[in-house]
């Protein structure tokens, strides 16, 4: 187990900002961290790398306890935080040999995260000339110059451009294999393509901790269906299970059931037996975006 995390709160002045928290993140896991803004997303991550101490609770990150073992702590995660602290007057290089001696890693090791996260092309600049989404990437090479065994990664896709986060995200994808990741971002998008895992917070309490497939299998089922003439609402609502019934566009329906069975064979059968003709078929999958707007609202 890589990270532990034990009815932790924290507060601050009047305002609790984490009520009593507890989950845990194994190794090799993807764990995307997912809230709105002011859930506590932030306050947990520092946390857990030491940057401040938790009101109550406790927390194990490889094995060491963060309010006693803090320098063990930071010797084993990598972290990058939401506002990425860099020199912008320094070169790329110049700032990741900087940081290797803080760390007491070869310079070599500053050439292989260069090429890891694609800075090659811009590392003979300073960082002050750097786009947004090279900062960023900056920001991550420095936080795996020690080869930490957990990333813990605030928001990492902020900035880039389509092609860089597909770059990222593949990176992040790969160092998942065998490192435990533990991230918070706002596109959902790249949780679905990256993550193993999600815990939704709200309000400083955990909403949801779950696979992203078990996530969800929990919810309606939505199947997307075209008739060759229109058809009463009433009349599809006799299908089993069936919750409700959306007219979206001349002769196509969305019908959702409260089921997480495959109700497409169903339809057709309940077509065929009243001589209901289908011109199309489909089912339409719930997005995160959709679950998380549930789950936070």
């Amino acid at each position: 187990m890589s990270i532990k995390v034990e009815n932790i709160s924290k507060v601050y002045g009047t305002q609790k900002a984490l009520n009593n928290i507890s989950f845990e993140v194994n190794r090799p896991e993807i764990v995307g961290f997912l809230g709105p803004n002011g859930a506590g997303k932030s306050t947990m991550m520092k946390i857990l790398t030491t940057y401040i101490n938790p009101t109550e609770g406790n927390a194990l990150v490889n094995g060491h306890d963060v309010l006693t073992a803090t320098k063990n702590v930071q010797k084993s995660v990598g972290y990058l935080p939401e506002h990425n602290p860099l020199y912008l007057d320094q070169y790329v290089r110049e700032y990741l040999n900087f940081n290797a001696n803080v760390y007491k890693v070869s310079k070599s090791r500053v050439e292989e995260v260069i090429t890891l996260t694609g800075l090659t092309p811009e590392a003979h600049k300073t960082i002050g000339q750097l786009s947004k989404g090279y900062r960023q990437r900056v920001g991550l090479a420095n936080a795996l110059l020690h080869n930490p065994e957990v990333l813990i990664l605030d928001e990492p896709t902020t900035g880039l451009d389509p092609n860089q986060l597909i770059d990222i995200r593949n990176l992040i994808k790969n160092l998942g294999k065998d490192k435990t990741v533990f991230l918070s971002t706002h596109i959902m998008q790249e949780v679905e393509a990256m993550c193993d895992r999600v815990i939704i917070i709200n309000k400083g309490e955990i909403v949801a901790n779950k696979k992203l497939k078990e996530l969800r299998d929990g919810q309606d089922q939505t199947v997307i269906v075209e008739f060759d003439y229109r058809v009463e609402d009433a009349f599809l609502l006799r299908l089993p299970n069936a919750k409700s019934v959306k007219n979206t566009h001349d002769f196509i329906y969305e019908i959702t059931f409260s089921t997480t069975q495959d109700m497409r064979s169903h339809v057709f059968d309940f077509a065929h037996d009243n001589e209901l003709k289908i011109l199309q078929l489909n089912q339409k999958n719930a997005s995160l975006e959709s679950l998380f707007r549930e789950l936070t609202s």
